[in-house]
């Protein structure tokens, strides 16, 4: 048994959407809740003492009914092992079809990785290459343009992706495939606005938020927890929309500036001293009162579980953003919704990333690419039409916001599997 099985909770996110939907099947609730597949693999590696390592690696392919599988490849190591990560991947793989869904992009759900931790082990550039090609050879066969689409995920970058491109297209005669993965640097078939996706497609939902609350955006306070890619971008993104910054934080610490700040000096700030802390104007705080900080709109963009009962019931803002994937506690949400606060789930707040990897997707199969604007005004249909059509489901059903991007979701790969039917 796997200790706090991400798993165990994502089939309950499923059955939960079931019981919404009256589903009432148990077979149908199987097929939705378990992956079409795992791989494991044994990856061996030649080190540069001569030694041989060997690796485990991992890609779970969730369901296809809607179009190929598609989730990031991972570097990491769980504190809970090797079993624990496979459950994880299997989790996350889940949570990516519901994630495709909510957006109505035509793909599935899949998530990889190796057992590795590159930040904190003394690998090479020369090791972590061999490694890399090492695992892409190993799933080769389950990938492709029309299987299954990997991008970047914790630890992996444009280079990674890059390497597992190119060992793909060696494997399949020298064909160029660049549609084989996303994520990859724009020399290398990139899509423009990759790198603010995720920031501004939280963003876009925080202002469908305020629309239907009524809540002006022009003053609003902001509070960003974790300063990194998804976060700042959100900032920056609802400083255009009108929106202040009032508190931050990162992994040295919390900062309250009551005033408020401009994201782009709050960055300049961590860049020269290496943390938000210190920032003038500002006060240190505990991530507690960082969290229940009055205030407008409050985004979770560090890590998960960061919002638990206890200061579910202390929040204080009106739209809480998930940028973050998991940052609040199940045992929160109905506090949470009880008190009226509009919660944007992870798995919408956050999806302006695999909005823009289908995007280069699709630039990468028919050899056209666009400008920024383009795509970002394409992820912005997504992405909005998402909210509307999960803000419309909540109303229905009368549930948060989070049940009812789930219920949406399944219920369009239930529609998908409906249509095809089964064969043989």
């Amino acid at each position: 048994m796997v200790k706090n099985d991400p798993f165990v909770n994502a089939t309950k996110q499923v059955n939960d959407a079931c019981d919404i939907l009256g589903i009432k099947d148990k077979e149908l609730r199987e097929y939705l809740a378990m992956p079409n597949k795992v791989l494991r693999v044994k990856i061996p590696v030649k080190m540069d003492n001569g030694k041989i390592r060997i690796f485990t690696g991992f890609r779970s392919q969730h369901n296809n009914d809607r179009g190929p599988y598609k989730g990031g490849i991972r570097y990491f190591n769980p504190e809970g092992g090797v079993e624990y990560m496979e459950r994880e991947v299997m989790a996350l793989s889940s949570w990516m079809t519901w994630k495709c869904a909510i957006v109505d992009i035509p793909l599935g759900g899949g998530k990889g990785g190796i057992y590795v931790n590159p930040k904190t082990e003394k690998i090479s550039d020369g090791e972590l290459e061999r490694l890399t090609r090492g695992f892409a050879y190993k799933i080769s066969e389950i990938i492709g343009p029309g299987k299954d689409i990997p991008a970047p995920d914790v630890y992996t970058t444009g280079r990674e992706m890059t390497q597992i491109m190119d060992t793909f297209s060696k494997l399949n005669g020298n064909v160029y495939s660049p549609g084989v993965i996303t994520g990859k640097p724009i020399s290398m078939g990139g899509s423009l606005a990759r790198n603010v996706a995720t920031g501004l497609g939280a963003a876009y939902t925080v202002r469908e938020a305020a629309k239907v609350l009524k809540l002006s955006l022009k003053g609003a306070k902001v509070v960003l927890q974790g300063f990194g890619n998804a976060s700042t971008f959100a900032g920056e993104y609802l400083e255009k929309m009108g929106a202040k910054v009032i508190g931050v934080s990162d992994s040295k610490g919390s900062i309250s500036i009551p005033k408020g700040a401009k994201v782009s000096a709050i960055l300049a700030h961590k860049e020269k001293k290496g943390s938000v802390v210190g920032f003038p104007g500002s006060t240190k705080i505990s991530t507690e009162a960082l969290l229940t900080t009055k205030c407008d709109i409050l985004v979770p963009g560090a890590l998960e579980n960061q919002i638990d009962a206890k200061i579910a019931k202390n929040l204080k803002c009106k739209i809480i953003a998930e940028a973050a994937n998991g940052p609040t506690l199940p045992e929160a949400d109905p506090i949470i919704y009880q008190k009226k606060i509009l919660v944007i789930p992870d798995i919408l707040a956050n999806s302006g990333g695999v909005c823009i990897s289908y995007l280069e997707w699709v630039q990468n199969n028919m050899g056209y690419y666009w400008t920024f604007d383009e795509v970002a005004n394409k992820m912005e249909k997504n992405i909005t039409k998402g909210f509307k059509d999960a803000y419309e489901m909540s109303k229905k059903h009368k549930v948060d916001m989070r049940k009812a991007a789930m219920a949406l979701a399944v219920s369009r790969v239930v529609e998908a599997f409906n249509q095809k039917g089964i064969w043989p």
